[in-house]
């Protein structure tokens, strides 16, 4: 591959935000809720194969909206191209709501009328960023108008100037030629000669066209599927991939023979049809990985039926697909719980390997404390709350936009930090246990069954304290136990991670074996958490010992940030060396540390409000440079 060939895939076509029922089994006229996802063929695409391991890129047009700049965010965190994402500032971002109805029935209205990505034009097509490519992927809609159309044959044409491959997803949806009502976007085929001619007269211009029976049928013109692919294949010389369902796939290189069983196949997965919605874009994902990794056809096919297998057992589009990793782990293991959603292990899995952002480096400042600030003279609950706004002002002055830099904040005292956190670039991690509290009970606001969860941004991570030791009753055991095991469901239910931090020593004697005796212990019970927050442990074996224990259950794990308990900077700097020393370890959540001192002075009114965030300012900095040092002198 020359070396200028930077991307490996570009889709362009339809760009949507998917609101997705999230109540199963009903109509989508009583949908109490929604999930929102990014969507449409060449987007999902393109998250696809980011996940498979492919440099991708998508080209289409989003509104100057917060619709639009979600769908080009979302795309960034999957590791997507957005160079060709334009965004126009007079039309709306195309909307999808979806539904469940049940293993037969997916409602769906489509809200694109003269939508952003339908205003595409050939002026948005630019040809060195169409060299940079291995692959141009098309999908059928956009052939549906003369704008649009413009758009793709230029990309297409450029496409075979610079060497590309091209290829064709017919994904035909009656409702978006206009040839079936709003109420009508289940419809997957209706005849339409005129239809029949645009696509033909695009075909010779591929060199690979996927669809279903029903899409070949309107390539082709009939609804005999044989006749369908031989009228395809008398316009172009293209690998024909017909999907068949739950029988797969097959795939015509030359002449079409009088049997779909003739073509060449790769195999089927006997799974739970749960929702199709998006199967034929996670099946087109992973039949571009096997293409463009030049595979042979049964093992891209193998990939492609993988892949829609995983997208019909889940919820949403894009979120369902695979990572290499899991796909890998997939086809070696093979099909043990036809409802791939409800495997715990593959789930574990797709949980750990799709996860956004880059969190190697970890410099937290921690200032969830609640008990130890309420105890403090002068304190409030409100100024409190002020006090925790300086502290944010504080970590956004050391970060300086930087990545690597996080907080720990809490929602009852903290709650205005918190907002004022959102969308700032900082990791956030927000407590949920009751200070101090064992058993462990948590924070009155979750609810009695967590339900509070549904409330935080997405972006949060939940962190809990459990004081736990390998020689407590078994009575201590089993409630916290219980607590954390539901906590951890509810987590992952509601999309967020979870920090586990555990603090054996302040409840018994510890060895070099304890910390890891008790991360064992959760992960017996099925709990993964994404972080581990541990004490500055004394030994290196200790260390040792405990992430042994997390890379032996969970080679995925985000990592480890060690905590601060109130020691001195002198004492930090001594545990940062011998942390960093462990690669899982990422960094630090440290609290008392940075601010006890300013905050007592600035609860009794001795310094302003600069003066203390100076204070924590010039602290904060000196952990985050001592934590680098650390970390720099463990890599040699």
């Amino acid at each position: 591959m020359s070396q200028s060939k930077t991307l490996d895939v570009i889709t362009i076509g339809r760009s949507s935000v998917d609101l997705y029922g999230a109540q199963v089994g009903g109509r989508l006229e009583d949908m109490g809720s929604f999930q929102k996802y990014i969507g449409g063929s060449p987007t999902n695409m393109a998250a696809g194969t980011a996940r498979l391991g492919l440099r991708s890129a998508l080209i289409t047009r989003v509104g100057d909206e917060h619709m639009g700049r979600f769908i080009r965010e979302e795309l960034a965190r999957e590791g997507v191209d957005v160079r060709g994402v334009k965004t126009d500032p007079e039309r709306l971002t195309a909307l999808v709501l979806l539904g469940i109805r049940d293993d037969r029935q997916f409602p769906l209205i489509f809200y694109r009328e003269n939508c952003a990505d339908m205003a595409l034009c050939e002026d948005d097509i630019d040809e060195g960023f169409i060299a940079e490519a291995r692959s141009v992927v098309a999908t059928g809609t956009h052939l549906s108008h003369p704008r649009t159309e413009a758009a793709v044959l230029k990309a297409l044409t450029l496409a075979r100037k610079h060497g590309l491959q091209t290829a064709l997803d017919i994904d035909y949806r009656p409702n978006l030629w206009g040839l079936a009502g709003h109420g009508d976007g289940e419809s997957r085929f209706i005849e339409s000669a005129a239809v029949t001619a645009k696509l033909q007269s695009t075909l010779h211009l591929f060199d690979l066209i996927v669809g279903t029976e029903e899409e070949f049928h309107i390539a082709g013109g009939t609804t005999d599927t044989i006749a369908a692919l031989r009228a395809v294949r008398a316009v172009s010389q293209a690998t024909l991939v017909c999907k068949r369902g739950p029988m797969g796939a097959v795939a015509f290189t030359g002449a079409i023979p009088d049997s779909l069983d003739a073509g060449e196949t790769g195999p089927g997965f006997p799974i739970e049809v749960f929702n199709v919605l998006g199967a034929g874009d996670g099946f087109m994902s992973g039949l571009l990985k096997g293409w463009l990794d030049g595979e042979p056809w049964p093992v891209a096919l193998t990939y492609a039926n993988a892949c829609g297998a995983f997208a019909v057992s889940r919820h949403g589009c894009t979120p369902a697909y695979p990572s290499w990793e899991e796909l890998q782990f997939f086809l070696r293991r093979g099909v043990v719980e036809k409802a791939l959603r409800k495997d715990a292990a593959l789930e574990q899995i797709h949980w750990a390997t799709n996860r956004h952002g880059d969190w190697s480096t970890m410099r937290v400042f921690a200032f969830d404390h609640r008990m130890q600030l309420e105890e403090m003279e002068g304190a409030t609950p409100e100024r409190i709350g002020a006090f925790k706004a300086l502290c944010l002002q504080a970590a956004l002055t050391v970060a300086d936009g930087k990545p690597g830099h996080g907080i720990l904040c809490d929602s009852r005292l903290g709650r205005e930090a918190l907002y004022r956190a959102a969308g700032t670039g900082l990791w956030i991690g927000r407590p949920v246990e009751w200070p101090g509290s064992r058993p462990l009970t948590l924070e009155p606001e979750l609810g009695p069954d967590f339900g509070g969860l549904q409330e935080w941004p997405l972006e949060h991570v939940v962190k809990v304290l459990c004081f736990y030791h390998p020689d407590d009753s078994a009575e201590m055991k089993a409630a916290q136990e219980d607590t954390v095991r539901r906590l951890f469901h509810a987590a992952r239910r509601n999309r967020l991670e979870l920090l586990l931090e555990i603090i054996p020593s302040k409840v018994g004697p510890v060895t070099d074996e304890t910390s890891a005796q008790v991360i064992q212990r959760f992960y017996d019970l099925g709990i993964y958490p994404d972080w581990w927050k541990l004490e500055p442990f004394a030994t290196a074996k200790a260390w040792e010992n405990a992430c042994a224990a997390i890379e032996r259950n969970d080679p995925h794990v985000r990592g480890v940030v060690v905590l601060g308990l109130d020691a001195a900077e002198a004492d930090l700097a001594a545990s940062f060396r011998l942390a960093a020393r462990q690669p899982l370890v990422k960094g630090f959540a440290v609290g008392r540390t940075i601010f006890a001192d300013a905050a007592r002075a600035w609860f009794k009114g001795e310094i302003t409000d600069g003066a203390a965030v100076s204070v924590m300012v010039e602290r904060y900095a000196r952990l985050c440079a001592l934590w680098d040092a650390a970390r720099e002198g463990g890599k040699k």
